[in-house]
């Protein structure tokens, strides 16, 4: 009997990029997500033993089923660069396996799936999925199981029909119906806001299917329910559709070509080299070498139950383990230290109540190496303790040494540092989602003296290994105590008033309420201005506007089409604006008032040191740096942040056009600097010499067209990006941009060296030695080699002015604690410092923070602060 294996490709490559650290080979190629892909080939191949097998992969992010809802899996996370150069990689792979490979435009790999499951299916073949996704558990049938990955890559849990009666206790093409109601957030999938997998489940076995829940709504129990169901059919009926895997895909694939069997050894041996391969090499030529996790050695350690000096040696290695992401007032579960003397796990309740712990804690002197220093000062400050002396952070060296890898975890860089000492995988552990657990005190103490362990172990190769790159002043001088100055602003939080808030609320649902009105009276009915259905039957058939896109269900709403009609009917704008603060009200509003301190109303953000490549910092928990200021309505959010204290103001000091000015300084173009240094407009300064006229002679238009090259010259704007920004044809655009480098040559030359030398190192740096590798930067991807290259030309220039601003804001702390004055810093927006100063010191911070922040780096050009103050962030602005 035949046998068909289908592996869905870009889900099994995401799973083994995150399931594996971050590897590359000696080329600097990364090689983590082929690695675990393979790993999973080799085992399935073994196995399943297939006559058949074909890998399908999406062919792009835009699918027929964008048509149908414009933001379709649009919250998902850009695919990391790192795994987007392996998929070239991947294709190569399987070639040399001599195994068929699919992706069709506008079609999904599932779509492709399930196409050749139905065709197996129907000529008898017994048909085996491989994914990670649930959505493909609607293709299980009497012929056709399917395998999701489980942990890592080669553990699956393979659903056949009775493991699916047995998980949900429906049938495998009510999935999609389960998907209708309860949606899918990783792919965007609306659904029924308020139902779960479990309401969804239950009125799926009460009624069969979506359409069935909808013609019977006054059967189903509790009115909320019934009114969230009446409100979002169409949305319920949208999600289904989308849910649901296209089975008439236009493959023009014969399964007999499908056949596995005999492929190129030699090939894959070689490609297995160039990988560097080597535990799989070893496997190939036959030799046994299982996939068996090896136990790890006993390690002595004391469960410390009286904390005593001789514990507390210094220095000292010491892990704070916080198991919550928002690890503001959270549990800490214990802690470990290892020192010259010993190991120790303390207990929480045992370290804060002894006054010998408290006392070390707080003791400057007391060195202490501390893997994410500021969310152990952070979760500790919460509990009333000060921690002091951090030396050093292993996390924040990892992140300055491999600012790539997509994680810092203490066992992921004891593999990548080559670290002899044993340490599991905190997911091995604890668990994830629903199964995420804290172990009994035995598992529990053993993990976090491990860790400790490893922290102790590596501090000295790490900091000698920053010494080598020439970071060890970006370690020691600016990112070390950066750590501590953004754990002082978290636990300092920021004051909202939260009535303005809901007033803001309530206004905006009253302008939605009026928008509403104004949509029907144009449109001449009541309608669901959400359903996409509905409104484009209005837009389509009722008014009768151009068709710009169709979709299998009816005509696209998406944005793009809105703003192509901005012109044909009134409608649009409104609809366009009621859309805008629909989003302003949930996302902003009501999720703002979510993240309130009942006891402090504050807003504790925290500051995400360790993720972007550039060495920007981030904000979550909330995004403070994302509020939408373009639309006045999102400025005023603004207005709800105050002072805590009333005899205080809100004082604003943002950087003026950083990035150009780190732009003039590193291509050391002498226009470019004298228009700086004489405080000119950059902008019209550039208008003048790109259009050859006066100053005089400068229209709103020429200085627009310049503002536009200006800023898009420093992140390597196409003509194409250029055309697009300014609505003129690529050819205007790119004669646009060949005149600016003709009046900045030094700006050309200096785009040019930087990739060379990126290509010749492997990386660029900022003028502060933070690096970022692009082993992309030699693909043989066109895609990838373009977007490395405007990588190298932008970072030196973004990743300097975050380094500027880091450095001022390590700067203001230090000046404030001299002149121990009452301001605290608060926030950081990109280029802007918000402060909270009390009036009696506003004159001396006035002039303070600007000269700090001024003369934080020395540059060629001045760095210039614009700062205001007010009652509220909105006013200081």
């Amino acid at each position: 009997m035949n046998k068909l294996v289908l592996i869905d490709g870009n889900s099994i490559a995401y799973r083994a990029f995150f399931a594996l650290p971050l590897l590359n080979n000696e080329k600097g190629v990364y090689t983590n997500a082929v690695l675990g892909f393979t790993t999973m080939l080799l085992k399935v191949i073994e196995e399943e033993k297939p006559t058949h097998m074909l890998v399908a992969f999406d062919a792009g992010k835009t699918t027929f089923r964008h048509e149908t809802y414009g933001e379709y899996k649009s919250g998902r996370q850009k695919t990391p660069g790192e795994l987007s150069e392996q998929l070239p990689l991947l294709r190569e792979l399987l070639d040399a396996f001599n195994i068929s490979r699919v992706e069709i435009e506008n079609y999904e790999a599932d779509d492709i799936i399930g196409t050749l499951a139905k065709e197996a299916e129907e000529k008898g073949w017994e048909v085996k999925v491989y994914s990670g996704d649930k959505d493909l558990l609607q293709l299980v049938s009497s012929n056709v199981t399917v395998a999701l990955t489980r942990k890592g890559i080669t553990n699956v849990d393979t659903y056949d029909l009775a493991l699916i009666d047995e998980t949900y206790g429906i049938r495998p093409e009510q999935i999609i119906d389960m998907k209708g109601l309860m949606g899918d957030n990783s792919d965007n999938i609306p659904g029924v806001p308020g139902v779960g997998e479990k309401t969804a489940l239950k009125l799926l076995k009460q009624f069969g299917s979506v359409e069935a829940v909808l013609e019977s709504i006054d059967q189903v129990s509790g009115k909320k329910m019934k009114e969230k169901l009446e409100e979002n059919r169409e949305q319920a009926l949208m999600s289904k559709e989308l849910a649901t895997i296209f089975r008439e895909a236009p493959v023009d694939v014969d399964l007999e070509t499908l056949s596995f069997g005999e492929y190129d050894t030699d090939k894959v041996v070689e490609l297995f080299k160039e990988l560097e391969f080597k535990s799989l090499l070893t496997k190939f030529s036959g030799e046994d070498e299982d996939e068996v996790e090896a136990s790890f050695d006993e390690l002595n350690f004391e469960i410390v139950t009286e904390v005593k000096e001789e514990h507390l040696r210094k220095p000292a290695a010491m892990v704070v383990e916080v198991l919550d992401e928002n690890y503001h007032e959270a549990d800490i579960l214990g802690m470990s230290i290892v020192n010259e003397t010993g190991r120790y796990f303390i207990a929480t309740d045992v370290a804060l109540s002894s006054q010998v712990f408290l006392d070390w804690a707080r003791d400057p002197k007391a060195e202490k190496y501390i893997f994410d220093a500021k969310r152990a000062i952070v979760a500790l400050g919460w509990k009333g303790v000060a921690l002091e002396g951090v030396v050093f952070d292993l996390l924040i060296a990892s992140y300055v040494l491999d600012p790539s890898v997509s994680t810092h975890e203490i066992a992921s860089i004891a593999k990548r540092k080559g670290s002899k000492q044993q340490v599991h995988e905190d997911e091995a552990v604890y668990g994830k989602g629903a199964k995420r657990h804290v172990p009994n005190e035995e598992e529990l103490s053993d993990h976090l003296v491990r860790k400790a362990n490893v922290l102790y172990s590596l501090r000295a190769d790490l900091e000698q290994e920053l010494r080598d790159n020439k970071q060890y002043e970006l370690f020691f001088d600016l990112e070390m105590p950066l750590s501590i100055v953004l754990a002082k602003m978290e636990s300092t939080g920021v004051t909202v008033d939260v009535e303005i808030l809901k007033q803001m609320g309530e206004e905006l649902d009253e302008r939605l309420t009026k928008f509403q009105e104004e949509i029907h009276t144009l449109a001449g009915e009541d309608f669901n201005i959400n359903s996409p259905k509905q409104l484009g039957k209005v837009l389509f058939e009722t008014l009768e506007l151009p068709i710009i896109k169709k979709t299998k269900t009816g005509y696209s709403t998406s944005a793009d089409v809105l703003e192509k009609l901005k012109d044909e009917h009134e409608i649009i704008s409104l609809i366009l604006h009621y859309r805008q603060l629909g989003k302003l009200k949930s996302t902003y509003i009501d999720g703002l008032l979510k993240v309130v301190h009942n006891d402090t109303n504050k807003i504790h953000t925290m500051f995400n040191q360790a993720i972007t490549q550039t060495g920007r910092l981030s904000s979550t928990e909330p995004n403070l740096q994302n509020i939408p200021i373009r639309l006045e309505e999102g400025r005023k959010i603004r207005r709800a942040f105050v002072p805590t204290e009333q005899d205080s103001v809100i004082l604003a000091a943002d950087y003026s056009q950083i990035e150009l000015r780190v732009l003039a300084h590193i291509a050391n173009d002498e226009k470019l600097i004298t228009a700086f240094n004489e405080d000119m407009d950059i902008h019209t300064k550039t208008a003048m010499d790109v259009f050859h006229v006066s100053e005089e002679e400068v229209t709103s238009l020429m200085r627009r067209s310049a503002k536009a090259v200006n800023f898009g010259i420093v992140y390597g704007i196409s003509d194409y990006g250029l055309s697009q920004n300014l609505q003129i044809t690529r050819k205007e655009a790119a004669e646009f941009i060949e005149r600016y480098f003709e009046s900045y040559p030094r700006v050309k030359q200096y785009m040019d060296t930087i990739v060379e030398e990126a290509r010749e190192k492997g990386y660029v740096t900022t003028m502060l030695e933070r690096r970022r590798y692009l082993p992309e930067i030699t693909s043989r991807n066109f895609n990838q080699r373009s977007f490395a290259e405007r990588t190298a030309m932008n970072t030196p220039i973004q990743g300097t002015a975050a380094d500027i601003i880091k450095k001022a804001m390590v700067d203001i702390n230090e000046r404030l604690e001299e002149e121990q004055l009452k301001t605290k810093m608060l926030l950081q927006v990109h280029d802007e410092l918000i402060f909270e100063v009390p009036e009696d010191e506003i004159e001396k911070v006035k002039t303070l923070v600007p000269e700090v922040m001024e003369h934080a780096i020395k540059l060629a050009v001045p760095l210039k602060v614009d700062l205001d103050y007010g009652p509220t962030w909105y006013d200081a602005k």
